[in-house]
């Protein structure tokens, strides 16, 4: 019983099987139409999902592209980031003066609102794409409803103004001067390579001028105005014409003084050419000595200007001079007070002793007043970078060389010379 029972069970699905294939069997065109159907159904969702790009589950989100011109877009175009696909351009309208692009995005592609937005061409025919190129990956990111301003958008240049450029282009060729090229370049052996030459150095001179384009357009932008400024200044323009038609005339009316002077000038700058190599010598030492004179010259700077101009009393020597002459008179003044004198450590010496001692030649002042300036050269003021050194320092103590004594030299005793006569 057990094993009938399992037997029955097997037998159940199997049945069911062998009763569903004959049937299809008995209905194999009805069968057969399915099969296509659902074939049918299966290419159209992969055309409709993996070609087209339609995906009736996707809710795409429109944003709104100011143009100033439409660069031939055109609904139904591709909306790509960075090149890649994802959208579609929902429609191209004229508003006012711009045009307004909607591009409808898929709704899982998020795009920086920063950034540009350009319309490219995949060729010269066209297929042109709208494509966006955000600055950053971060947001915030467009949404529903945006509006991308047409100061961040570009369109190329359109194919009528390239072929007016080019037709601008082609006018300023001269054919006659283009055959006699085509004449010379075929004259001889090395035509192509000749040709290959100046093709070469043609692209080369249009990729130098590429890379220098933004200096470029500065260029013309200020030849614009400054051309434009010599156009609303043209009476300046006459005027100076007018002005240097006249000084070229005074010119061209002493044309005879000219030639004269260009025939006088080779035996002056001859007989100059002699006195140079002839005073070669003594030029070398005179400017030999001409660079000492400046040296000492320029240490004097600081006195003569303390001298002239002092800045530690008001007025100079010269203007203390010419002070005193006024009203028709000479004026002084005079005090009978004391002034400080500068004071020398050196052993003082009794002035009724008439013994003639040697003076002190490296006395200098040992305390003196910020008012006043110990004399001498050698405490004049110096610049800082003086190419005269400075003398080493000396005895305070050392004292004149005495006088050789002669034959004919005086005695002076204590009481004087002696008067010529008897004694």
């Amino acid at each position: 019983m057990t094993a009938t029972a399992a037997r029955s069970r097997a037998e159940g699905p199997a049945r069911v099987l062998v009763e569903f294939v004959r049937a299809a069997h008995r209905h194999r065109s009805v069968v057969s139409l399915l099969g296509l159907l659902a074939i049918f159904t299966g290419a159209c969702s992969y055309l409709l999902l993996s070609t087209f790009g339609i995906d009736p589950l996707d809710r795409p989100y429109r944003v709104h592209v100011e143009l100033a011109q439409s660069g031939g877009l055109l609904p139904g175009q591709e909306v790509t980031l960075r090149g890649v696909r994802v959208g579609r351009v929902d429609s191209v309208q004229i508003v006012g003066e711009k045009v307004i692009a909607v591009a409808a995005i898929d709704e899982h592609v998020a795009i920086s609102e920063s950034g540009q937005v350009r319309i490219a061409a995949l060729s010269a025919a066209g297929e042109q794409y709208l494509d966006f190129l955000p600055a950053s990956n971060d947001g915030p990111f467009l949404t529903d409803g945006a509006l991308i301003t047409a100061d961040r958008t570009s369109t190329p240049v359109p194919m009528s103004d390239m072929l007016q450029s080019l037709s601008g282009t082609l006018a300023q060729i001269d054919p006659d001067r283009l055959a006699t090229i085509s004449r010379e370049l075929g004259v001889g052996p090395a035509g192509p390579e000749k040709l290959a030459a100046i093709i070469d150095g043609g692209t080369f001179l249009i990729s130098t001028l590429d890379t220098v384009l933004p200096n470029t357009v500065n260029l013309l932008n200020n030849s614009r105005v400054v051309v434009m400024a010599l156009h609303d200044g043209r009476g300046t323009l006459r005027a100076t014409s007018a002005n240097l038609a006249t000084a070229l005339g005074g010119m061209a009316s002493m044309t005879g003084g000219y030639e004269q002077l260009l025939a006088q000038t080779p035996p002056m700058l001859r007989e100059l050419d002699t006195v140079l190599a002839e005073n070669s010598p003594t030029m070398v030492r005179l400017l030999g000595n001409l660079v000492t004179v400046s040296q000492v010259a320029y240490s004097r700077i600081p006195a003569l200007n303390e001298f002239f101009f002092p800045q530690q009393r008001a007025g100079s020597a010269l203007d203390a001079v010419a002070s005193a002459f006024h009203d028709g008179g000479v004026w002084a003044l005079a005090s009978i007070y004391p002034r400080y004198a500068c004071d020398y450590d050196v052993p003082r010496r009794p002035g009724s002793v008439p013994d003639y001692a040697h003076p002190y030649v490296n006395a200098d002042c040992t305390d003196p007043d910020p008012t006043l300036m110990p004399r001498g050269a050698r405490n004049a003021p110096r610049p800082t970078d003086d190419p005269v050194p400075a003398p080493p320092p000396a005895d305070p103590l050392q004292t004149a060389e005495p006088a050789p004594v002669g034959p004919l030299t005086v005695p002076t005793p204590y009481g004087g010379p002696y008067a010529p006569g008897t004694r």
